[in-house]
């Protein structure tokens, strides 16, 4: 499991990734975004929320707002189904 901080100006994104086998939990602390799923309608995200990305998904966290974003991010591989 590994975490960190990212802090995105106005306008400005993380870029498309997919974080391979590992799955993901955004947690807001400030601002307002997009949050933009491969595939999928985009998704408002806000201060005070947690968004979820499964494993193997391209993604993509744009700042929509006027002032920073600021997350905690944190990833960990994604459970074995049996």
């Amino acid at each position: 499991m590994r975490s960190g901080f990212v802090s995105l100006k106005p306008g400005q994104s993380v870029g498309w990734h997919s974080t391979g086998q590992n799955e993901e939990s955004l947690v807001i602390l400030a601002g307002k975004g997009e949050a933009l799923i491969a595939g999928q309608p985009k998704r408002e995200i806000a201060a005070k929320q947690v968004f979820y990305v499964p494993p193997a998904t391209q993604h993509n966290i744009m700042n929509s707002g006027s002032q920073p974003l600021e997350y905690v991010y944190v990833v960990a591989p994604a459970a074995e189904k049996n």
